[in-house]
């Protein structure tokens, strides 16, 4: 006979692999198309696992990444499989049907609200349930019990011989009618309504379950080795309740926020990811071309911020935006080059009224998360946040910075402040290092130093950034220090920065001279880097010629919002497939040969 064994579900395990331990790879199955003379597969596969792995021993280097215990898994688990195989041909099962109209089908969830709250259910019509076997109980030759798995719930299915309607079977006919079945298989049975003698909601099965798509590869209790959760995220899903409430919470939390924008009387919309140039933030952009404009060099959002202001100066008084933004720089726990944002723009909209929305929207979250968590997504821990009944603490940045660093700051605004700002702060903290960074930067340190702890206890605004962080804001000069400021806020909560708000600048010319002074502090670069764009957006002054209103802008990273909510402890886990590493990790190990 010939054998195929199957390649494909080797390859997850396989991501790293030294060259010579490909080649080593490439020659264990190259074989397994030929004639095996009768052996079976199990022997085959076997036979090929025990070579490969003297093969790597001999070919592999110093660093190679898997290791052997990591090749026998995976050569153990393709025989798994290949045994799975066969088996469900010998008992006929091996098919993926479509599914048949029948008007007595029924969710598991919508199931269990019809009869979860009677004391005893009664009898009931015919019901179909459709669901993923979880765990299997067999009690005597008679009598076997389900737990299928459907819409995130579980409900119980009895198979008893003396209340299968049809086929008429014996004891023997019966235990092999269900002896194909494994946890993972999906199935279809139809059945009544019922409670076992301890009460437990239960569907009795009147005819003998269908399977109607098998899990071919098994389906582990558990999953614990980072990796092989990262390459097997759907089966992550399945086995850690955790992950799959993080990402049903993640859902809760943007629909909360949907809804908490609707009822405000913004209007959503999707504004454009792909254009000739980036805008709205300091990041390096993600740049690409199109066969539709050759000639022309794009890049992929950083931010969709100015595209929105361009809709409030279309008379979209109030307007909103989810949806992804993209930032060529670092991965880490909380930053991925691919992430979510939530944007507003409200016209005559001040600071005062941003914050305020600010925290009402937030309060709005945590209630929402708090329910949901308590009735639904229990796995979850609720967020141990303590948000003041009044008005939140506000601490403004630069006499903020002065009172800790015990000097009054230079004029920030001049060319020469990074110098002399380095210079005070090596002459009066001998002790701290100076990072050799840009202004922007450097104050940006500072504040993560020494303010944002402040909001480890309480949620705290960060207002009244310099100047020269926000080129986008509308400024003016502090009463307290003298220097240029924003009419920014940032929102910190447990040291985590949570949204970042601003009145927008609306003067075309002061607009112009901003994005000019941010190109000059790039040495007149052409090259769009991690301090801004490249060049100044001409489309976007002359849209503000048009007249922007006043206008209060408002945005905040849904993937950190998540963390936060969630207890979270890295940005991959509030995404349905990880981080970009994880991804690519995922595409490569399903292309190496």
């Amino acid at each position: 006979m010939e054998t195929t064994p199957c390649l494909r579900f080797l390859r997850p395990y396989l991501s790293g692999l030294q060259p010579a331990n490909k080649a080593a790879y490439a020659r264990l199955f190259s074989a397994s198309r030929t004639k095996t003379d009768g052996k079976s597969t199990a022997c085959v596969v076997e036979q090929k696992r025990a070579f490969h792995l003297s093969e790597v021993r001999r070919y592999s280097s110093a660093k190679h990444v898997i290791s052997e215990d990591d090749l026998a898994t995976a050569a153990a688990r393709t025989i798994t499989v290949e045994r799975r195989v066969q088996k469900l041909r010998a008992y006929d099962v091996l098919r993926f049907p479509r599914l048949d109209h029948r008007a007595s089908r029924m969710t598991i969830p919508a199931f269990r609200q019809k009869f979860e709250d009677e004391a005893t259910t009664p009898a009931s019509g015919d019901i179909t349930l459709e669901g993923r076997i979880m765990s299997i109980r067999r009690a005597g030759s008679k009598l076997v019990f389900f737990n299928i798995l459907g819409g995130y719930q579980q409900v119980q299915v009895m198979v008893d011989l003396a209340r299968l309607s049809s086929p008429p079977l014996d004891p023997e006919k019966f235990i092999r009618a269900l002896h194909p079945l494994r946890r993972g298989d999906i199935i279809s049975v139809s059945g009544t309504a019922m409670r076992t003698k301890t009460g437990e909601l239960t569907l009795g099965a009147l005819k003998l379950p269908t399977i109607i798509s098998p899990a071919l590869a098994p389906l582990p209790e558990k999953l614990i080795n980072d990796e092989t959760k990262i390459l097997n995220r759907h089966v992550d899903l399945l086995v850690n309740r955790r992950i799959s409430d993080i990402i049903r919470l993640r859902s809760e939390i943007i629909k909360s926020m949907r809804d908490f924008f609707h009822e405000q009387d913004f209007l959503e919309v999707q504004t454009p990811i792909l254009a000739d140039s980036a805008g709205g933030a300091t990041a390096r952009p993600f740049l690409t071309t199109s066969t539709a404009l050759t000639q022309k060099q794009l890049a992929m959002r950083i931010a969709p911020e100015l595209w929105l202001k361009r809709l409030v100066v279309g008379g979209n008084d109030r307007i909103f935006e989810i949806g992804p933004s993209f930032r060529n720089e670092g991965l880490d726990l909380t930053h991925n080059p691919e992430f979510t944002t939530c944007e507003f723009y409200s016209a005559y909209f001040n600071l005062t009224d941003l914050i305020q929305i600010t925290e009402s929207l937030i309060t709005r979250l945590l209630t929402d998360v708090e329910e949901v968590i308590t009735t639904r997504l229990t796995s979850l821990q609720k967020p141990q946040v303590s948000i003041p009944k009044g008005q939140w603490k506000q601490v403004e940045f630069i006499p903020a910075l002065e009172d800790v660093l015990g000097f009054r700051f230079p004029d920030l605004s001049k060319p020469d402040a990074l110098e002399k700002l380095s210079s005070l702060l090596t002459e009066r903290h001998a002790s701290l290092v100076v990072p050799e960074v840009s202004l922007n930067k450097l104050l940006d340190h500072l504040a993560a130093a020494y303010l944002e702890n402040e909001s480890l206890n309480q949620p705290l605004f960060i207002i009244h950034h310099p100047a020269c962080m926000s080129p986008l804001s509308k400024s003016f000069t502090c009463p307290k220090t003298g220097q240029l400021v924003s009419a920014r806020a940032e929102l910190f909560i447990e040291g985590r920065e949570m949204a970042n708000m601003y009145e927008e600048e609306n003067d075309p010319f002061e607009q112009r001279r901003k994005f000019q002074l941010q190109l000059q502090s790039k040495g007149g670069s052409t090259v769009a880097d991690d301090e801004g764009p490249a060049e100044i957006d001409e489309s976007y002054v002359q849209a503000l010629e048009h007249g922007l209103p006043p206008t209060g802008g408002w945005g905040c990273g849904v993937d950190r919002l998540v963390m936060f909510f969630s207890g979270a402890s890295r940005i991959s886990d509030t995404l349905p497939f990880g981080s970009l590493k994880n991804v690519v990790s995922l595409s490569q190990a399903a292309k190496d040969p």
